[in-house]
């Protein structure tokens, strides 16, 4: 029974331990802040339009140098592989068989002017004599018939000595144009112009290049009636620019243009020709090689310039998400075909005004709440470089 008082004390303390802890307020539940992401507000405005295409390079002239007279070859004047003037002497043909030719034509056009000078002297008196009957008329129409025909031979004769110059000329064979010689295709001593005109060597002309490409012929018409629309301004075939990217990614420092472009498409791959032109001063392009080309084809008079890492693709297309006005996140299906510098050149799917998340996209998710900030690309990189490597 002593123990009662006890028992009575602890149901006591137990009680008022529970009566403390039913007076206890629940704990609330905790809500994260909504994530932070980087945006940037864009807007229309009139930026480049341009293509990167892949094209090949091609010399803007090109020549073959061939024997025009038969002949052995004696001796190369030029180095193989420099640069070589029009007219310059590079290979020489054996004149000497060339040069006798040429001695026996003047020598038969001596012989023709004697016989012309001696036929004139005879018609001349046969002429004087006709009146006092001392000739027959026959003889003088035979000495004025001779004195034509020698006449004739004369300029035959002229004609030989002309032939037989030309093709001593010819022996020294010289480049029809300038521009960068080709590898000795005869070696001294052969026979060479014996029935056809013997290559000998080829000339490139590459201070300027060609540059050969295709566009789609629908891209074109997508193009053309988008300048109809007034979305875009193109340039005229002739004077849009073109501009090579060297392999490295570098531009290359000479702009070219576009000086040629088809009318007819190929049923092959349904594509149109073009054709530009680009200096190359320096020789640094080479013909045969492929090279990447940005085409300058005008401007895109309604469009907006996206920061690369804004654009994702998926299984159906380009897209960029934006937060809306009431903070949410937004999915936006985009046109973005081309780009200028690191930035899309967006056509379709945006508004003026649109808040296109730039940072944090992999944050969020259409539908979530979002705090926008303004991107800044010089801060996130300063921030980047900083951070402690792990």
């Amino acid at each position: 029974m002593a123990s009662s008082p006890l028992r009575s004390a602890a149901i006591a303390a137990l009680a008022g331990l529970a009566l403390l802890a039913g007076c206890a307020k629940a704990p609330q539940a905790f809500h994260a802040p909504p994530p932070e992401v980087g945006v940037v507000r864009v807007h229309t405005e009139s930026v480049s339009l341009t293509r990167d295409v892949v094209g090949r390079l091609s010399p803007i002239r090109t020549a073959d140098v061939r024997a025009r007279v038969a002949g052995i070859l004696l001796k190369r004047l030029y180095r193989e592989g420099s640069e070589v003037k029009e007219s310059q002497p590079l290979f020489q043909i054996d004149p000497a068989p060339l040069k006798a030719a040429l001695d026996a034509a003047l020598a038969a056009l001596a012989q023709a002017e004697a016989n012309a000078k001696n036929a004139h002297v005879t018609a001349d008196r046969d002429r004087a004599l006709l009146p006092s009957g001392l000739i027959a008329r026959s003889d003088l129409d035979n000495s004025v018939a001779s004195e034509r025909s020698t006449a004739a031979s004369v300029q035959q004769a002229q004609a030989n000595v002309e032939a037989a110059r030309i093709n001593l000329g010819y022996a020294t064979v010289r480049a029809p144009i300038s521009g960068r010689s080709g590898q000795q295709a005869v070696t001294e001593g052969a026979l060479v112009g014996q029935g056809e005109a013997t290559l000998l060597t080829t000339i490139e002309q590459i201070d300027r290049l060609y540059v050969n490409f295709d566009r789609p012929a629908d891209e074109i018409l997508r193009l053309r009636e988008a300048e109809r629309t007034g979305e875009v301004t193109l340039a005229d075939h002739d004077k849009a620019n073109l501009q090579v990217i060297l392999p490295d990614g570098r531009p290359y420092p000479e702009i070219g243009t576009v000086d040629f472009a088809d009318v007819t498409v190929d049923p092959t791959n349904g594509a149109l020709a073009f054709r530009g032109v680009i200096p190359n001063p320096d020789r640094l392009l080479y013909p045969g090689m492929f090279v990447n080309i940005r085409l300058l084809l005008g401007r895109q008079n309604h469009a907006f310039l996206v920061s690369q890492q804004a654009v994702r693709r998926d299984s159906t297309g380009a897209y960029v998400q934006v937060v809306g006005n009431d903070g949410k996140v937004a999915l936006k299906r985009v046109q973005a075909e081309a780009m200028l510098g690191t930035d899309w050149i967006v056509t379709e799917g945006l508004s003026d005004g649109d808040e296109v998340i730039v940072s944090g996209v992999d944050k969020v998710k259409p539908g979530m709440l979002a705090r926008a900030v303004p991107y800044a690309a010089e801060t996130a990189t300063i921030a980047g470089a900083a951070a402690p490597q792990e």
